[in-house]
């Protein structure tokens, strides 16, 4: 007679059947009820409405958000399909957002269903929904598919989206604009459609960011075919940085914007710097000195369990991953290791820019030796594959309990030179501070271990302008988190900015 154990697995091998042939939006007809119900009640599954599911982790914690964040666009693909067919897109302006690579969660989907739309919003998990409403699908001509979400091309998405957004996402929609190569990507649908409005507004929006020529040919085509155009800027502002004429990368253009925006909260807020030490062994002695508290908090921000004695039998070189005492606690021992290693390694680079070598060169040089003394115990320890030590990460990679989805692993080696870039030129090392920690673990380059990378990047870039290495508390987690959240998801650095200005003043 088969026992708990062995229906459980049953059921699991189901599941996984359903994982392995790409299924994540799990309807009723893909399992049988004993199997649906069996998942259910062992926390394998998840319901998000009467009839769908999605895979879950039973080991979550409760109100964990994980797993539906990282399921959402491939759980709305998959019902939406189900419940129109092929006639159905996402909005214009959420087209523009994943157009220029922004995958964050929103609260809303707003979706374009013509004759099924029902003009109401469906409840999904952890407050989001989709709101489908009955407007007219573009022709297939002016739809592509995105990762699985139908959306308008970019060209019907700028002709369609509402002059208000211009102003409330300047930084998408500059990015979206700045991926027209020539005024015939959008002239043809204007002229058929006789926008002379939106051309005027399109025109404006273009010269904005200094695309004069397509905003000229914009103007005189449109006024050729016997049209009356008055351009109009949508625009509340001038954009911050300007936009190279074949930049046309959105990932790294959204990267410029944001870094020029962001940078004016970070000095209105935080402290100026102290300048060098003269003294660079007294510095680096009170780095050494701050090691087993900065270890014991980034590390327990991660998760790991870590201890005051275990700190110091990594520190003492007392750990061996084949010791019976230490297999049991291997992964925290393996993680303590690689950031004892790390760690030295982060110092090293620390005195270099002390000894006044630019900032954003060292780590851009220093960081991919960083990350392997990181994970280096981890591969010894057989807990991570040495293929991982490789560099960054090659496929996509989620944040617990994030909205925020980083950029594809593509767009990462496109982001990740623009970054240092941004390192090197910043003169001011507050900004390197705040930015250079928030855009990478933005960014997400690494499948592991970002968090820790942040944070060392962070110190580094805090000694190039003198202030003290920085411990984030345990304690502050919370807080911590939620300011990043507030950065990737709203744009708003400034808790962040507060919550970093404040652990340094207290140093």
């Amino acid at each position: 007679m088969a026992t708990p154990s062995d229906k459980l697995a049953q059921s699991l091998a189901a599941l996984k059947t359903l994982q392995d042939a790409g299924v994540v939006a799990i309807r009723t007809t893909h399992l049988t009820r004993v199997h649906r119900e069996r998942l259910l009640k062992n926390g394998f599954i998840r319901e998000v409405m009467k009839g769908w599911y999605i895979p879950a982790r039973p080991d979550g914690p409760a109100g964990e958000s994980t797993d539906w964040y990282a399921s959402f666009w491939s759980f709305c693909s998959a019902y939406l399909s189900e419940r129109f067919g092929d006639d159905w897109c996402l909005s214009a302006e959420q087209s523009l957002a994943l157009h220029t690579g922004n995958w964050t969660v929103p609260r809303q989907l707003l979706v374009r269903a013509a004759a099924k739309g029902g003009n109401k919003p469906t409840g999904l998990l952890h407050g989001t929904s989709i709101f489908d409403v009955r407007l007219e699908v573009p022709a297939p001509e002016d739809i592509e598919i995105l990762d699985g979400m139908r959306v308008m091309r970019l060209p019907a998405a700028l002709i369609s989206c509402g002059p208000g957004h211009f102003t409330a996402h300047p930084v998408e929609m500059r990015a979206a604009l700045a991926m027209v190569a020539d005024a015939s990507d959008v002239l043809g649908r204007l002229l058929a459609g006789g926008h002379s409005s939106v051309a005027g507004r399109l025109a404006g929006a273009f010269r904005n960011i200094g695309r004069n020529q397509i905003a000229d040919t914009i103007i005189e085509t449109m006024r050729a075919a016997g049209y009356t155009v008055n351009e109009t800027d949508p625009f509340e502002d001038r954009p911050p940085v300007t936009i190279g004429q074949r930049e046309t990368s959105p990932a790294v253009n959204r990267l410029h914007m944001t870094w020029a925006v962001m940078r004016e909260h970070v000095l209105a807020r935080f402290p100026r710097p102290p300048g060098l030490p003269s003294d660079i062994a007294a510095y680096l002695h009170e780095v050494e000195d701050v090691y087993a508290t900065d270890a014991y908090n980034s590390l327990s921000i991660e998760g790991y369990r870590v201890s005051a004695e275990l700190i110091e039998r990594v520190r003492s070189g007392d750990w061996n991953p084949d010791n019976g005492r230490d297999r049991e606690h291997q992964d925290a021992l393996a993680a303590a290791r690689g950031y004892w290693q790390a760690f030295q390694k982060v110092e090293v680079s620390v005195r270099k820019i002390l000894e006044a070598g630019n900032a954003g060169d060292v780590v851009r040089q220093d960081h991919g030796t960083w990350y392997r003394e990181l994970f280096g115990p981890s591969v010894t320890a057989g807990i991570v594959k040495p293929a991982d030590l490789a560099g960054y990460r090659n496929g996509p990679v989620y944040i617990r309990r994030s909205m925020h989805v980083p950029p594809r692993s593509e767009a990462v080696r496109e982001l990740m030179p623009a970054f240092f870039d941004h390192l090197r030129d910043e003169n001011e090392p507050a900004v390197r501070v705040v930015l250079g920690h928030f855009i990478f673990v933005n960014i997400h380059p690494y499948a592991d271990g970002n968090g820790r990378m942040g944070r060392f990047l962070m110190n580094a870039m805090l000694a190039s302008g003198g202030y003290p290495w920085t411990v984030i508390p345990l304690e502050r987690r919370t807080q911590y988190m939620t300011a990043l959240e507030s950065a990737s998801v709203e744009q708003d650095i400034r808790p962040f900015v507060d919550l970093l200005a404040e652990l340094v003043e207290r140093r």
